[in-house]
């Protein structure tokens, strides 16, 4: 596919009191970065979630996104799977194709 290499690329979607949980869990996986988006809103399980509180940010929803090689990605998933099966929030997991797999390594 063009030059490109095939890597891993998670979405977790958690409670903003949840990210940081996550970010470190991503940081000690390997990652070389990630991508947090605070204030997302949308509805689903759980009902309606509202993208910016006025007085309350700890309410709001985060998505962290990162990208990893395969061999790497194995064991986060699954660390983010067992901290999930106690706390709200959703993950999605999707192969993705890099340009710079250097970035990433």
């Amino acid at each position: 596919m063009n030059n490109l290499t095939q890597m891993t690329r998670l979405e977790v979607i958690v409670p903003a009191r949840d990210a940081s949980a996550i970010r470190e869990l991503i940081t000690s996986a390997g990652a070389t970065g990630y991508t947090s988006v605070s204030g997302v809103s949308g509805i689903g399980h759980h009902g309606q979630h509202s993208g910016a509180l006025l007085f309350n940010e700890y309410d709001t929803l985060t998505m962290l996104i990162t990208v990893l090689p395969q061999g790497k990605a194995d064991e986060l998933i699954d660390a983010i799977r067992e901290l999930l099966s106690t706390s709200s929030g959703v993950m999605f997991v999707a192969d993705t194709y890099v340009s710079r797999p250097e970035y990433f390594q």
